[in-house]
C-alpha cells in the first residue's frame, strides 16, 4: 500500500481533475453572456438571493472536454480530460488514453491511475484537505456551476454594492469560517466566492471570469481557483472547449485488480 508520503501528488492530480468538471461550457449552441447590468443599491439581500437561486442549473446531464492547468510549488501541468456528469448524482473524469479515471458521488470519491497501478477508494477528506475546507459533492457541484455553496436562505445576509457586483456576507460571520460572495448584477450568478480561516491561515477564492448561455443554461466559461494554506498555494485555471447537455451518459468505472491502495492517515 502507498503511504502518506505519497499522497500529496495524488491530492493535486485528483483535485486538478475534479475542478475541470462541470464548468466546461461551449458548443455550437452556446453564446457569450453580454453583461450590461448595473448593481442596484435598492435591492435587498433577499431579492438578490432569490434571483441567484432562480438561475441554478436545471440540466440533467453534461458531457465535455477541456484543457485545465494547475500551478503548484512553482510547477505547471496541464491536461485534457473527458468529463461526464449527472446532476446531483455523479461526476466522472477520464484522462487521455484512459490512464486515470475518477468517479465521485454524494457518498464517495474513487480514483485509479494505470501509470503506477494505484487507486483511492474513500470519502471527501482527500479533496477537503487539499483546499483546507470541508467539501461534499453538492458544494463541489455548486462551486463549479457558479452557485452559492450552501442555501443562503438559511442564514441572514447583508448586501452592499462592491465594484459593480453585489457583495453578500452573513450578518454574523462564523467564528471559524468567514464567507463572502460577489454576485453578478446581469445574471445573478457568482462573480467570486471567498472562504477564509484566519486562525489556520487558509483561504479559498473562486473567480468566474465570464459566463456563457448553453441551451438556455447560464454556465461559467472561464474560472480560476486559488487555494492557500499558510505559505502553500495552488492555482487552477480552466479553458473552455466544448459541452453537450442532456444526452444519455454512462459512467464506466471499475478499479483493476492487483492495484495498490492509496491510504490517508
Amino acid at each position: 500500500m502507498k503511504q502518506q508520503n505519497h499522497i500529496n501528488s495524488y491530492i493535486s492530480k485528483i483535485f486538478f481533475a475534479l475542478m475541470l468538471s462541470t464548468i466546461l461550457v461551449g458548443c455550437k449552441s452556446s453564446k457569450a453572456i453580454i453583461e450590461s447590468g448595473e448593481a442596484n443599491s435598492k435591492l435587498s439581500a433577499k431579492q438578490i438571493i432569490k434571483a441567484h437561486q432562480k438561475n441554478d442549473i436545471s440540466f440533467n446531464t453534461l458531457k465535455a472536454r477541456a484543457r485545465i492547468d494547475l500551478i503548484q510549488d512553482g510547477k505547471e501541468q496541464g491536461f485534457t480530460f473527458g468529463f461526464r456528469m449527472e446532476k446531483d448524482k455523479a461526476i466522472w473524469l477520464n484522462a487521455p488514453l484512459g490512464l486515470a479515471r475518477m468517479m465521485i458521488t454524494p457518498k464517495e470519491v474513487r480514483f485509479y491511475n494505470k501509470s503506477d497501478n494505484t487507486y483511492f477508494d474513500g470519502n471527501y477528506k482527500l479533496l477537503s484537505d487539499f483546499v483546507g475546507f470541508e467539501l461534499d459533492f453538492y458544494k463541489v457541484q455548486n462551486i463549479l456551476m457558479g452557485q452559492a455553496i450552501s442555501n443562503p436562505k438559511e442564514t441572514p445576509y447583508q448586501v452592499e454594492v462592491h465594484e459593480k457586483s453585489y457583495a453578500l456576507s452573513p450578518k454574523k460571520q462564523d467564528a471559524i469560517l468567514e464567507l463572502f460572495y460577489l454576485i453578478n448584477p446581469s445574471h445573478f450568478k457568482l462573480n467570486s466566492l471567498q472562504l477564509a480561516q484566519q486562525e489556520k491561515r487558509r483561504f479559498l477564492q473562486v473567480d468566474y471570469g465570464s459566463y456563457q448561455e448553453v441551451n438556455k443554461e447560464i454556465l461559467p466559461q472561464n474560472i480560476k481557483i486559488l487555494a492557500v494554506e499558510d505559505t502553500d498555494e495552488a492555482t487552477i485555471t480552466i479553458e473552455m472547449k466544448s459541452v453537450v447537455l442532456n444526452e444519455d451518459v454512462r459512467f464506466p468505472f471499475k478499479i483493476p485488480s492487483g492495484y495498490d491502495e492509496i491510504i490517508i492517515k
